[in-house]
């Protein structure tokens, strides 16, 4: 059985890890007993000398206080305002994030804003969005001033930071959950609640014996518990969402000294090893197949992982520390050939790798050369309290090869020019979208085809256009492409040639897709099978480049007549029938200009449109269907190389 078959519906088994500690080792740092990870260190009397002696850290701290000053004279939360959900704050008009900033709606600005649209309007929805961005930063802003606090003596921050925590502990309760069945009450959801309550947790360790036990106490009886008991009556699963979760509740329990709710929040059904051996693939790969989820999952670990290496308990999480460490690492062999990574299932951006920042981020937990380096290079709370030892010699990055990543449902074809990325199968429904099938593809450093990911899921084009399949390169019927999720089969792969199959890609419905680099033409032959009669049978490819076609194409009006709602997402359209085949080039700029060729039997229409891309952006698309319907349809498009372009 593929190792990706391994997630069932009931009880997961966890998949296959073998020596996770071993795995990427040109990018790891053992210490002396051979441990990749190190625990975090503090060395406040060291920060104090290094701000007195350096006049560079000096200057950080002075601009640090005096934002966090700035912040203080003006922001105090209230009771009255309502949370939303951090994707809601989205463009009506093409699902582009509003750009957020700390002036009161209504009553210092009276529009949001996003980059294609500079007057939005603040509606409750809207506002609920802003407040709760807000709240994330006021949080934030009482451990900048824990730190300052720690760092000068200066009792006014400490006051500042004890009279917000009992804020929040004497109205914890009057705020009501603004989901039915969520018991978020700060926030909108219990994510943002776990997130947050890590900065929480952290300003109380932060204050020390500057807040007395008896205050101490209250917060605890007030706000901790309930956010405890708020995080664990909720995603009993395996999901991200789950990983901070108990992240943050671990995090409480050191604070606490809670050993029983410790050792719940790490060996639970649901606790972090559970959710590490039983959510990350043998690729190390977080299941849910978004890429941005790996750092996303990383990130908790290692919030985690600095508390209790500074609580001297790091070695208890050896065995997590080594998964996650992996997490970090394994985009790399993703990477396309300008950096990109490719963007399966839903997140909302295109990634990159490595990305330094995030290496940079971690390297008090997960030191590698490239995250000491960038580290070195900037100033900020962990660098003065832990500096990141000297860098050792640069290490290049693993080469990208073909390679099948069975246990993610996934594949790479590198050669010729070409890079593929596949992706054909599903391990879980969270964060799926009707995308089997799926793949991405690079001439070079030049995008051909890629997968834009999706908008903020509150906007209605998330699940109204970029979870549906006309926004990927897949086989349609009657304008509809996976219904559901499943992880497929893996037909066969070896270095030049991947084939897979949805054997219920739809009721009824058989596709199969092979993806073959032959004489440095990329070859991809899509069939689909009906098995209960003739159906629209049809093939959707997008283009990053400009589509040259012949011409004599006509305004298609009736476009979306009759067809799903993703369909009314497409403008300009235009149509023109073929027989056959039909031979075209895309212009990727550069003088790069691709050869395509799609082959059917029989005669298709061939519609060309503009379809949404990463917002506000927008690129050339295909859309390919049968003239008659039929029970079967076998499309072969070939991507030659450019003309001059050496193999």
């Amino acid at each position: 059985m593929a190792a990706g078959l391994l997630v069932t519906a009931a009880v997961a088994t966890p998949y296959p890890k073998p020596a996770p500690a071993a795995q990427f080792p040109e990018f790891k740092l053992p210490d002396r007993q051979g441990h990749a990870w190190r625990a975090a260190r503090e060395d406040w009397e060291g920060a104090r000398r290094r701000v007195r002696e350096d006049p560079d850290w000096a200057e950080w701290v002075r601009r640090e206080r005096a934002e966090v000053e700035r912040w203080r004279a003006r922001h105090h939360d209230r009771v009255e305002w309502l949370p939303g959900w951090s994707h809601d704050g989205v463009s009506p008009q093409d699902g582009s994030r509003l750009v957020w900033n700390d002036r009161i709606p209504r009553e210092e600005v009276q529009f949001f804003s996003s980059p294609s649209d500079p007057e939005v309007e603040i509606t409750p929805k809207l506002h609920a969005w802003w407040v709760v961005t807000f709240r994330g930063h006021h949080v934030e802003m009482l451990v900048r001033a824990a730190r300052l606090y720690q760092l000068s003596g200066d009792e006014a921050l400490a006051d500042w930071v004890r009279g917000q925590l009992d804020f929040y502990a004497d109205n914890f309760l009057r705020w009501e959950p603004q989901r039915p069945g969520h018991p978020a009450r700060l926030f909108w959801q219990t994510l943002t609640e776990a997130t947050n309550l890590v900065k929480f947790t952290e300003a109380v360790r932060l204050l020390g014996p500057a807040a007395p036990p008896e205050q101490r106490a209250a917060w605890l009886r007030q706000f901790f518990l309930p956010e405890v008991r708020a995080l664990n009556s909720t995603q009993q699963a395996i999901h991200n969402i789950a990983v901070w979760q108990r992240c943050a509740v671990a995090q409480v329990a050191l604070l606490f000294g809670d050993n029983d709710l410790w050792r719940e929040a790490l060996d639970g059904r649901f606790g972090l090893r559970a959710q590490l051996a039983e959510g990350v693939t043998g690729d190390y790969l977080w299941q849910e197949q978004s890429l941005g989820y790996n750092s996303f999952v990383l990130r908790a670990v290692h919030s985690l992982a600095v508390a209790a290496g500074l609580a001297g308990r790091a070695r208890e999480l050896e065995p997590e520390l080594a998964i996650a460490h992996n997490l970090l690492l394994a985009p790399l062999v993703l990477r396309f050939p300008n950096g990109e990574l490719p963007n399966p299932a839903d997140s909302g951006r295109i990634g990159r790798a490595p990305a330094p920042d995030l290496f940079a981020e971690v390297y008090r937990v997960f030191p590698t050369p490239l995250g000491l380096e960038e580290a070195g290079r900037g100033r900020d709370w962990n660098t003065l309290l832990d500096p990141p030892a000297r860098p050792p010699a640069a290490v290049p990055l693993p080469e990208v090869t073909s390679r099948s990543l069975a246990s993610s449902r996934m594949a790479v074809l590198r050669g010729g020019g070409w890079q593929v990325f596949f992706h054909y199968g599903q391990l879980t429904r969270t964060h799926s979208q009707a995308e089997a099938l799926n793949y991405s593809v690079y001439w070079g450093e030049r995008a051909l085809s890629r997968d834009p990911g999706t908008v903020g899921y509150g906007s209605p084009l998330h699940r109204g256009y970029y979870a549906r399949a006309l926004n990927h390169n897949v086989p349609l019927v009657e304008g509809e492409g996976q219904q559901g999720h499943a992880p497929g089969e893996l037909v066969s792969f070896a270095p030049e040639a991947v084939a897979a199959a949805q054997p219920a890609y739809r009721p009824g419905v058989r596709a199969a897709r092979a993806l073959a680099l032959r004489d440095g033409t990329l070859v991809d032959t899509a069939e689909v099978t009906s098995t209960t009669g003739p159906r629209r049978l049809g093939l959707a490819l997008h283009f990053q480049g400009r589509v040259r076609l012949p011409g004599s194409f006509r305004a298609a009006a009736d476009w979306a007549t009759g067809r799903p709602e993703e369909f009314g997402y497409w403008t300009d359209v235009t149509v023109r029938e073929f027989s056959g085949e039909v031979r075209f080039e895309v212009d990727l700029g550069g003088g790069a200009r691709v050869p395509v060729s799609i082959a059917v039997p029989g005669s298709f229409r061939l519609w060309q449109g503009s379809s949404p891309d990463v917002p506000p952006r927008r690129r050339e698309s295909l859309y390919l269907e049968l003239v008659e319907p039929a029970a079967a349809a076998t499309f072969v498009t070939k991507f030659r190389p450019p003309a001059g372009a050496a193999r």
